[in-house]
C-alpha cells in the first residue's frame, strides 16, 4: 500500500491508472475518508462492497467533480432539487435523485434513484477532475466501524485490499454528508450531516426528517440512504449512549451503568466522575463532530468492557451526532 501525501501530475497518475483499471482508492473529503471505484463499472464497485463486507442493499453514493456533470448521471425533476443543489453544492451535501442507466443498479443497491454529491475539499476536487469519471465512494472504514477521519485511523483495515490512500491530513467536519430527497416538493433530511435542517429551511422555506434518523429501519431491504441501516458507526466495544438536559440526573444516569472497566466519553461535564478511563471528544458540536470517529476507535485500545458515550440535543449539528451515536450504540440508548 501506498500513501500518498504529495498532489502532483505523477501521483495523479498513479490514481487516475488505478480507478481505471476498476480498482480502488481511498481519498480524503471534507467528512470522511471515501474509498471509491468509477461508478460506471460494476466490477470495480462489487470491490467496495467485498472489501468493506458492507450489504448489497447499502446503496452508494456517486461523487461528481461539477454540478455540470450531474446532467450525464441523474435527472434533476424539480425547481426544489435544483435550488438546494445550487444552495449546498459542492459541499458536504447530497441530493438523492432519478438515476440514469449509465450508473449501474449495484450502486444504487437496485434503487431507480441515486445519492449525487460534490465534494468542496480540495483534494478530492483535484482527485475528481484528474481521474474524470464519477467515483462511487463510502466512508473508508470496515462496515459497522467508526468512518475513518484520518489515515492513521484507517490504514491497517485496508492493508493489502486497497493499494493507495491519498493522506489529506484529519477530515475538517468528521461526519458524513447530509443526505436529502425531496419528497411532494420538501426536502426531507435521510441522513443529516454539518448541512443542518435549519440551513435547508433557510433556503426553501421547510424540511422534513425522516423518522429513521433517530430510529431503527426495520425492513432493510428499503434504505434510500447510506447510514440508515442497523448497528453502524461502531467500536469493538460495547457502548450506552445517555443524555440528560439535567446535569445531576445525566451524572446519576452515568453512575448508575458504570462497570469496573467503563470508558465515559463525553465533555468536560463528566470528565471528573471515577471511571477506568476518561476520554473528552470536545465541548461544543463542532468539536465532538470532527472528533468523534476518532475517539471512538481510540476507546478501543483500552480493554474496557462498556463505553458510556454523552449525548447532546437533537437540533442542528446535534441531530447528525446523535444519528451516529445511536447507532455507534446499537440503539442501546438511555434519557432522563
Amino acid at each position: 500500500m501506498k500513501i500518498i501525501k504529495e498532489i502532483n501530475r505523477e501521483n495523479l497518475e498513479l490514481v487516475k491508472k488505478e480507478i481505471l483499471n476498476d480498482n480502488l482508492v481511498i481519498f480524503p473529503t471534507e467528512t470522511v475518508y471515501g474509498i471509491g471505484a468509477n461508478a460506471l463499472k460494476s466490477e470495480a464497485v462489487s470491490k467496495i462492497f467485498e472489501v468493506k463486507t458492507r450489504a448489497l442493499n447499502n446503496p452508494l453514493i456517486v461523487h461528481l467533480k461539477s454540478k455540470d456533470e450531474i446532467s450525464k448521471y441523474a435527472t434533476i425533476l424539480n425547481l426544489v432539487e435544483q435550488k438546494l443543489i445550487d444552495s449546498f453544492m459542492p459541499g458536504p451535501f447530497t441530493i438523492i435523485l432519478k438515476k440514469k442507466d449509465i450508473i449501474p443498479n449495484c450502486v444504487s443497491a437496485n434503487l431507480d434513484t441515486v445519492g449525487i454529491r460534490i465534494p468542496i475539499n480540495k483534494i478530492a476536487h483535484e482527485f475528481l477532475e484528474y481521474v474524470d469519471v464519477p467515483i462511487a465512494a463510502p466512508s473508508a472504514n470496515i462496515s459497522s466501524r467508526p468512518s475513518g477521519t484520518k489515515v492513521e485511523d484507517i490504514k491497517d483495515e485496508f492493508e493489502g485490499k486497497v493499494n493507495y490512500i491519498i493522506d489529506g491530513g484529519e477530515s475538517k467536519i468528521g461526519l458524513e454528508s447530509t443526505v436529502v430527497k425531496v419528497i411532494d416538493n420538501v426536502p426531507t433530511i435521510l441522513r443529516p450531516g454539518f448541512i443542518t435542517k435549519e440551513d435547508i429551511e433557510n433556503v426553501i422555506g421547510t424540511c422534513n426528517v425522516s423518522p429513521h434518523v433517530l430510529s431503527e429501519i426495520k425492513d432493510n431491504t428499503k434504505a434510500e440512504s447510506p447510514g440508515m441501516l442497523y448497528k453502524h458507526y461502531a467500536p469493538r466495544t460495547k457502548c450506552l449512549l445517555v443524555y440528560s438536559n439535567n446535569l445531576d440526573k445525566l451524572k446519576t444516569l452515568v453512575k448508575e451503568n458504570m462497570t469496573s472497566k467503563t470508558i465515559i466519553l463525553a465533555s468536560s461535564r463528566l470528565e471528573n466522575i471515577d471511571c477506568y478511563k476518561y476520554i473528552s471528544y470536545g465541548n461544543t458540536l463542532e468539536e465532538i463532530s470532527h472528533n468523534i470517529f476518532s475517539k471512538l476507535r481510540e476507546c478501543d485500545k483500552y480493554n474496557a468492557d462498556l463505553i458510556i458515550i454523552e449525548g447532546v440535543k437533537k437540533e442542528g449539528l446535534g441531530l447528525a451526532i446523535m444519528n451516529r451515536l445511536i447507532r455507534t450504540s446499537n440503539f442501546n440508548y438511555k434519557e432522563l
